[in-house]
């Protein structure tokens, strides 16, 4: 489910509203992800691989714990940040992991299936989402930091398409999502750096 430009239907939303949609949604990604180490367990690099992947959401998950407390103890905060959120989208993700867990448990998915559905779910708005709702409680400099650490996740994961299937289309489709993060964050550090500008000339 690739990002493409805001919905119509998108609109401002409070971290409230959608802490907990983002949770679960975090958890079952991480379920994806375990999901795939029990079933790739050879070769090692394939299964260290995935318990990377799912170890980084289940810091997702963490954090967004830690966002659950900061608005508890400072609700009018919580009331100012919005994030985008789009219910459209929401709905379509959970679908797209629910069936996806599904098939994992019904058994006999390649690896090349493996890593198309990780690109599906990469390929998302749960990680903007998620980046926007810790900026809450880090630093604007802790977004870009995030956003970097995703870009080199994915870039293991076209790493392992391109080292471990045959399938060019699925290895544009990874490098078209990491350009995608990539321009982003190259609009953020322009943006920053004009605010930085005006601040200096006033």
């Amino acid at each position: 489910m690739p990002l493409r430009s805001r919905s119509r239907r998108a609109r401002r939303a409070t971290i409230r509203e959608v802490l907990d949609i983002a949770i679960e949604l975090e958890k079952k990604t991480m379920a994806l992800y375990v999901a795939f180490v029990q079933a790739f367990p050879r070769p090692e690099e394939v299964r260290n691989f995935w318990f990377s992947m799912a170890r980084h959401e289940a810091g997702h998950c963490g954090a967004l714990t830690l966002v659950e407390s900061i608005i508890e103890s400072d609700p009018k905060r919580a009331a100012e940040a919005r994030v985008w959120f789009d219910e459209h989208t929401v709905a379509r993700l959970r679908a797209l992991l629910t069936a996806y867990l599904r098939e994992m448990r019904g058994g006999g998915v390649s690896l090349e299936r493996a890593f198309e559905m990780a690109i599906d779910v990469e390929g998302s708005e749960l990680e903007d989402v998620v980046v926007d709702m810790l900026s809450v409680v880090r630093s604007p400099q802790w977004r870009e930091r995030a956003i970097q650490l995703l870009i080199h996740d994915l870039g293991d994961l076209s790493y392992m398409v391109e080292r471990y299937t045959k399938n060019e289309s699925l290895l544009t489709r990874a490098d078209a999502v990491i350009e995608r993060h990539l321009g982003g964050l190259k609009r953020r550090r322009a943006a920053t750096a004009r605010a930085a500008g005006g601040r200096q000339v006033g």
